[in-house]
């Protein structure tokens, strides 16, 4: 993937983290449980990547984890919670602040390679990662493997700015309009297929 091609890149929270995040930014898993927040994490995936160490930087929990695509496996296991849900388009500029993390599939995989940014953008598969389905039933392998990169991940240190925010997504009307209400200033877009609907 080269860096002309990333248009934006995707955090998936909660409706009701979106004032917070207006004010203190996206703040890393180890920031964030320092304060009242609500998560959409899985606890058996976060018990993973806290043993994660990125290879020449920290713990994986002290960066903010941006999606190259958030229609993956991630989303889709939360589906059904998608009226409480949105995903914020983040500016593709955050790739060239200092220490940012390339992550070639999801950053707990075993098999995940990890390179600086913005250079790094070459190791993620650009067709792989917006593939629309995931899915390989003839190959379980494949499948397992897809599925990961997927995932593909840039990791910043420790919180993305406010200014960083450049709007949302949301499945549905019910929760644009939730998010107008918490959020006004963000500019919103209903996204039925990208919440699996």
């Amino acid at each position: 993937m080269s860096r002309e091609e990333l248009e934006e890149l995707h955090y998936t929270t909660p409706i009701s983290n979106v004032p917070s995040i207006l004010v203190r930014g996206i703040l890393s898993h180890a920031r964030a449980k320092q304060l009242q927040h609500d998560s959409v994490a899985l606890p058996e995936i976060q018990e993973r990547r806290a043993r994660v160490v990125v290879p020449g930087g920290r713990p994986l929990h002290q960066y903010v984890n941006l999606y190259v695509c958030a229609r993956n496996p991630m989303l889709y296991l939360r589906r059904a919670d998608h009226q409480a849900l949105c995903v914020l388009r983040v500016k593709p500029d955050v790739v060239d602040l200092g220490n940012v993390v390339i992550a070639d599939r999801n950053a707990s995989s075993d098999h995940a390679r990890f390179g600086a940014a913005p250079a790094a953008l070459v190791i993620v598969d650009h067709d792989l990662v917006f593939a629309r389905y995931w899915t390989h039933p003839e190959d379980p392998i494949a499948e397992w493997r897809h599925k990961s990169i997927k995932c593909a991940e840039v990791l910043v240190p420790d919180r993305v700015a406010p200014e960083y925010v450049a709007g949302a997504y949301v499945s549905c009307r019910e929760s644009e309009m939730q998010l107008n209400g918490m959020a006004p200033t963000v500019p919103v877009v209903v996204s039925t297929d990208l919440f699996f609907r």
